[in-house]
């Protein structure tokens, strides 16, 4: 029995409301990898908010590429990463797309009082498209 994930289920569980774990590569160290909010729809891009002149940007813009993990902590246990190259990192996030990624996390009010608080020039929407995946559900075993 396998506990691998359709392309339906990994997608619709992507695009589950979880904390992301990025990971991206640098030179001469082990891959940078940080929890991260994100915005995902099925078949779509992966979207995160960082800062400009972050860390993240400069080894996003390096390695051209990231991968993002999301699982469940408690039994029965799943996850589901997603890998593909970065197609986009120059923009700053609109309103909504600040909105949806935050108000994935964050009550409306709190997510309006957060965009308001933190959107702004420093900020870089990052757009992924997933091109390799895998995942384990192991509410199929």
């Amino acid at each position: 029995m396998s506990l691998v994930m359709t392309e339906q289920e990994r997608q619709e569980f992507l695009a589950g409301v979880h904390v992301g774990v990025v990971a991206v590569n640098r030179d001469g160290r082990a891959p940078l990898a940080v929890p991260i909010w994100y915005d995902y729809v099925p078949g779509g891009e992966v979207l995160i908010w960082i800062s400009r002149g972050s860390l993240k940007e400069r080894l996003l813009r390096e390695a051209g590429r990231f991968s993002i993990c999301a699982q469940v902590e408690t039994a029965p246990y799943k996850y589901a990463t997603a890998e593909g190259p970065v197609i986009a990192i120059d923009e700053e996030p609109t309103e909504e797309q600040a909105l949806r990624i935050a108000g994935r996390y964050l009550s409306a009010e709190d997510a309006a009082k957060w965009v308001t608080d933190n959107l702004g020039a420093d900020s870089l929407l990052v757009r992924m498209r997933p091109e390799k995946w895998l995942s384990t559900d192991y509410s199929k075993a």
